[in-house]
C-alpha cells in the first residue's frame, strides 16, 4: 500500500490540518512510501519562504513528473472516461491496487479509478 496525495491533500497539510498531519506521520513511522504528482505540487506551490510546512512534507514524498508514456496514458485515460482533468488523471495513473489516495475530489478520482480498474481506497481530505 501507498499513500497517492491529491491537491487537497497537499492544501490540507499546508493549512497544517490535524488530520492529514497525523495520518501522515503514521504512514511515515509505519514506512508506508507516499508519492504525488508534480503538477499537483504545481497547483499548491506558491510561496516556499511562507509554505515550510508543505516544503518539509513533500521532502519526503516522491513526485513523479509526467513523462511522455504518462502524458498518453492519462489522455486514453481521459477519453474513456470522458473527463479532462490532466492533473486528476495523473493521480489515477499513479495510483494501483491497494493503495490509498487522498484527495478532496473523490467523486472524479473515484470514477478515474473505476475506467481503469483500479481497486484504490479514495479517502476525502
Amino acid at each position: 500500500m501507498r499513500l497517492v496525495l491529491d491537491a487537497g491533500a497537499l492544501v490540507a497539510v499546508d493549512r497544517r490540518d490535524r488530520t492529514i498531519g497525523a495520518l501522515l506521520r503514521v504512514a511515515q513511522q509505519e514506512r508506508v512510501p507516499a508519492l504525488t504528482s508534480a503538477a499537483v505540487v504545481a497547483q499548491v506551490w506558491r510561496d516556499g519562504s511562507r509554505q515550510a510546512n508543505l516544503a518539509r512534507i513533500l521532502a519526503g514524498v516522491r513526485t513523479e513528473g509526467l513523462s511522455p508514456e504518462a502524458g498518453r496514458q492519462i489522455g486514453i485515460l481521459l477519453r474513456r472516461s470522458r473527463t479532462a482533468d490532466v492533473v486528476d488523471g495523473h493521480i489515477a495513473v499513479l495510483a494501483t491496487p491497494g493503495d490509498r489516495v487522498l484527495t478532496g475530489d473523490t467523486d472524479d478520482i473515484t470514477a478515474l479509478l473505476a475506467t481503469r480498474v483500479v481497486d484504490a481506497v479514495v479517502q476525502r481530505v
